[in-house]
């Protein structure tokens, strides 16, 4: 005797989501820039949460280990530890952060991951426009992408309109991603005298949540 098909339903197959907390020096530049990177992976399986605080690197990192060391506890935070927690931070040029190294080493002692970069959050902006090799100032930086005019930022009030991935294989991020791999290849020093930036793998991680 033949028996029909099941009535039950079947298991389901969605991928568990990824949480990832991100905290940012910059109060608008960099909220605006991962706003719309969450935007734009809202069909994978990931959730971005970013921190309320902002400021330098050394009580930016400390907000954001409290953060994490809260998170299973909170209902905001849905009871639930966030699988990677990263700050988002600038060195500054001519003059670093004078509690830069110090912030670095108490983040790798905590777990949380830093992208980083020299001078400032707009040059990882920058190489989606253009490559840049030569030593930049924060305000350099700043005014070159202001002057490129692509995207609306304005260095005076900290406007920008979203510039990321524009789905999966966006041929400005990749083309971004490959001219940080390469400032990082060239710089020997790569926090100190160098254009250099790691945002570029913060933002694979988000991409290829999928999959780890």
């Amino acid at each position: 005797m033949r028996r029909g098909k099941s009535l039950q339903r079947g298991k389901s197959t969605r991928a568990e989501q990824r949480r990832f907390l991100i905290y940012c020096e910059g109060e608008c530049t960099e909220s605006i820039y991962f706003k719309g990177l969450r935007n734009d992976l809202k069909s994978l399986p990931v959730t971005i949460c970013l921190g309320a605080d902002h400021g330098e690197p050394k009580s930016l990192i400390r907000a954001a280990i409290s953060h994490k060391e809260r998170a299973p506890f909170t209902a905001a935070d849905r009871h639930t530890a966030y699988d990677e927690v990263w700050c988002v931070v600038d060195v500054e040029a001519p003059k670093a952060h004078p509690s830069l190294d110090e912030a670095l080493v108490l983040a790798r002692r905590a777990g949380v991951k830093v992208a980083l970069t020299n001078p400032c959050f707009e040059l990882w902006l920058l190489l989606h426009l253009c490559n840049l090799t030569s030593y930049q100032t924060t305000a350099a930086a700043q005014a070159a992408l202001e002057k490129a005019g692509t995207c609306g930022y304005s260095a005076q009030r900290k406007h920008l309109d979203y510039v990321g991935l524009r789905g999966p294989d966006d041929e400005r991020y990749l083309k971004a991603r490959e001219r940080a791999g390469l400032l990082r290849a060239r710089s020997e020093d790569a926090h100190r005298t160098n254009p250099w930036t790691n945002v570029d793998e913060l933002v694979e991680r988000l991409r290829d949540a999928r999959g780890v």
